[in-house]
């Protein structure tokens, strides 16, 4: 479960740094949606290519569930990276994305450790570090806003695939997936931008077929383990967004700054833990 939840996360932190840059270059709804559509269809493929049978329609609700959360995510997230820092929205995303997961489990029956209890206490001055380093201009400036509504739309995913359940193989995935590109093709069109304006901006379909490919390893991973844990280490994903950041794009982080990004950091070691 460790190694495909990881393996997860280093897929999301990729899809999210070549999709947050495409978005600096094209509309972020666009890019959603290119990658979007190139995501359904991997998704599609893999849970044909598996051959599970036909999902009940239980497993069918809470698949499309998650699809409505993963296109409110990605969008949030594009819409993030593309006016704020990557290391801004990313990091605040996985509090929400990891965060909610536990209370839910906890909700379940599930018993709140010390471990948990710390990883939320840290969480919150981390977030607002992190917002303080975006400005004085609120929660909706430099990404801070869009970051926190990303992680909420993850969450909404790793739940709902969890409470899918493993009897119908991928479909869950694919139904969600698939649901996702709709919700932001109609966004897309709606907002003008269903053609792009620079070709590059068809290599989109990249970020969604890895975006796609760490949705299926951390289904996987849910199935073998805990889905608290499962989603706390997938969304480790930032940490490998921010070392794309700063390695490609130079991004430097303040002393108040990189506080934050520490505290968010062992609040989701701490989820871990707990």
């Amino acid at each position: 479960m460790l190694v495909l939840a990881l393996a997860a996360a280093v897929l999301y932190g990729a899809s999210d740094f070549y999709g947050g840059l495409l978005s600096r270059r094209a509309h972020y709804a666009f890019v959603g949606l290119v990658g979007q559509t190139a995501a359904a269809t991997t998704a599609v493929l893999a849970a044909l290519a598996i051959g599970s049978a036909a999902p009940s329609g239980a497993a069918t609700v809470w698949g499309l569930a998650a699809g409505v959360g993963g296109a409110v995510g990605t969008l949030a997230l594009y819409r993030g990276l593309s006016l704020g820092r990557m290391n801004v929205a990313g990091p605040l995303s996985a509090v929400g994305a990891a965060g909610v997961p536990v209370l839910v489990d906890i909700a379940l029956g599930q018993r709140l450790t010390t471990a948990a209890v710390l990883g939320v206490g840290l969480a919150i001055p981390g977030i607002w570090l992190v917002s303080s380093e975006s400005g004085r201009r609120g929660l909706g400036a430099g990404g801070v806003g869009e970051g926190l509504l990303a992680g909420l739309g993850f969450a909404v995913l790793f739940v709902c695939l969890d409470r899918a359940g493993d009897g119908a193989g991928l479909w869950p995935v694919a139904a969600g997936q698939v649901t996702a590109a709709v919700v932001l093709g109609v966004i897309a069109i709606s907002s003008g931008r269903g053609v792009p304006r620079r070709a590059a901006s068809w290599t989109a379909v990249w970020p969604g077929i890895l975006g796609a490919s760490a949705t299926i390893l951390y289904f996987f991973a849910a199935r073998e383990g805990a889905m608290a844990i499962a989603a706390v280490i997938t969304s480790l994903y930032p940490a490998f967004t921010v070392a794309l950041a700063t390695l490609v794009l130079r991004e430097r982080t303040t002393l108040t700054h990189g506080a934050g990004l520490a505290l968010c950091g062992v609040s989701v070691g701490a989820f871990v833990v707990g």
